[in-house]
């Protein structure tokens, strides 16, 4: 019995989450390519826009991963609490 996990999102927030990261890299690498600089130093800047974007990428996993560890923990708890309740028998009288 497995259940599956709701959407948290819809596809219109995905949409815009993806679309809006897209412009953003897409701004930025253009304001690089045409800054009035040597080509070594948009190249540095360059490598910099990747690092940060790998970067954002890692930790938006390692939150989600967090998250994700927590909500399974607290399912097992909530499971072992209905396994309880569901064994408890208020009427029951020990040693008659």
């Amino acid at each position: 019995m497995t259940a599956s996990v709701p959407h948290r999102t819809t596809s219109a927030y995905y949409l815009q989450a993806v679309a809006s990261f897209g412009f953003a890299t897409a701004a930025l690498a253009l304001g690089i390519a045409y800054l009035p600089v040597s080509a070594w130093m948009r190249a540095f800047l360059g490598v910099g826009l990747l690092y940060e974007i790998t970067s954002a990428f890692t930790l938006a996993k390692v939150i989600r991963d967090r998250q994700d560890e927590g909500a399974i923990t607290s399912r097992v708890d909530q499971a072992r609490l209905e396994k309880l309740l569901a064994e408890h028998d208020p009427f029951k009288v020990d040693g008659v």
